[in-house]
């Protein structure tokens, strides 16, 4: 059985680790295959590293929510083969993301926090997520830990900056996908609890849903087989991983693909 882990973030998007560092890391984890699939955008897919270990392929992740279910979806695309039509879908929420953490960021400074967007990692060298944002604070003592008392008294619970951006339709996204010429996974289901979305995703082309993910439960594993049964769907599975940028991420390959999304994929 192929070794393969199918979900991964890169500092392309909010991953805390380097391309070439996580190709490294696959090759000592001895996994025969990878997917980079960083948020909303594409462009790793110009900055693989080749390895004659492990076959390292680009894929994506989606943001997207149902606003009439009040359902977060993200969708996994893979082998895109026109990633202009896809890039041209999902631009728009890496910029509404950037503006946000922008205007996140003006109201810390307007508290005495002095970050400096000069100095601030950010994603593909461009977009700032609030990981960035809190890197920093913690690289300079003025936050404890990146996901301690001041990430939720700040980020979240009615903080100061906990507001969002408008996400993509998930149907459209899946469209998106199918339309890129790519294979469209509905990611992590488990963790944001959207069974009852799989039929119409299917009906807009759904190919496949992601099994094995740390944040799916025995028994939500159980519904996904069923749901993948009944509509005749892949599936796949990976770590989700995301370094420092994650509290408590699973390591490259602590979580792979079943057999049926691992042959689709890489063939």
């Amino acid at each position: 059985m192929m070794k393969a882990d199918m979900h991964i973030h890169s500092t392309v998007s909010d991953g805390s680790l380097h391309i070439a560092e996580i190709v490294r890391r696959a090759e000592e984890k001895q996994l025969d295959g990878i997917v980079i699939t960083d948020h909303d955008t594409l462009s790793h897919a110009n900055q693989l590293v080749y390895s004659d270990k492990v076959k390292v392929l680009a894929g994506i992740e989606i943001s997207a929510f149902d606003y009439d279910k009040n359902f977060r979806v993200h969708v996994l695309g893979y082998n895109i083969r026109r990633p202009e039509i896809l890039e041209q879908a999902v631009t728009p929420t890496l910029q509404a993301r950037h503006e946000n953490s922008l205007r996140q960021i003006e109201i810390l400074n307007q508290h005495g926090f002095e970050i400096d967007i000069e100095k601030l990692p950010k994603a593909d060298g461009r977009y700032i997520y609030k990981q960035h944002i809190m890197d920093d604070l913690v690289s300079r003592g003025r936050a404890g830990e990146m996901f301690g008392e001041f990430y939720y008294n700040t980020f979240k619970n009615n903080g100061i900056c906990h507001f969002d951006i408008e996400y993509m339709d998930p149907f459209k996204a899946v469209r998106a996908v199918k339309e890129a010429g790519g294979f469209a996974v509905l990611a992590h289901s488990g963790q944001q609890q959207n069974f009852e979305l799989i039929p119409a995703l299917v009906e807009s082309g759904l190919d496949g849903l992601e099994l094995n993910h740390h944040a799916n439960s025995e028994k939500d594993k159980a519904i996904i087989k069923e749901y993948a049964e009944r509509y005749g769907l892949f599936l796949t599975g990976g770590s989700d991983f995301h370094g420092r940028y994650e509290l408590n991420s699973p390591d490259i390959g602590d979580y792979i693909a079943e057999a049926s999304g691992a042959v689709r994929i890489f063939g």
